[in-house]
């Protein structure tokens, strides 16, 4: 029992260190917003608020770093994930391809899992899902396809 006590202490200890250590990696901490770029004129306020609670953190260059994106090694995924946002789709940047956009999110792969337990307006209700479709539609002028 002594030890079993004594293992488990020194390995809670190496996890300690491990987590102190990995403090000091220098990726995921590069939180400044690219400049530049033009800001989307949404069809209404509804689809504004509806995007950026699901959407724009990761694919716009307006990110809202939070408090756990300083702490390693949530930093480095969250890091990650708004790189490959960005590279994926930059609503800052370009004109999106909204059928995608559409597809993306009927198909319930955005926004993804993982960021959906911190974000709360990223829990999209069927009902909301749809709004936000139409208002995507609205805003970029594409017309319905249904699958």
């Amino acid at each position: 029992m002594r030890l079993l006590r004594r293992t488990w202490k020194w390995v809670a200890v190496g996890i300690v260190v491990l987590l102190v250590a990995i403090q000091f990696v220098p990726y995921g901490r590069d939180h400044s917003n690219p400049t530049g770029g033009q800001p989307v004129s949404w069809d209404s306020p509804r689809t504004e608020q509806l995007m950026r609670g699901a959407c724009m953190d990761c694919h716009s260059n307006e990110t809202e770093w939070p408090w756990y994106s300083n702490v390693a090694p949530v930093s480095w995924l969250v890091q990650r994930d708004v790189e490959e946002g960005r590279d994926t789709l930059n609503l800052s940047t370009g004109e999106p391809e909204v059928q995608e956009m559409i597809e993306a999110i009927q198909e319930g792969e955005m926004p993804p899992w993982q960021y959906k337990p911190a974000h709360p307006g990223a829990r999209l209700s069927a009902s909301e899902k749809r709004e936000l479709i139409r208002g995507l539609q609205a805003t970029f002028g594409v017309t319905a396809q249904r699958p």
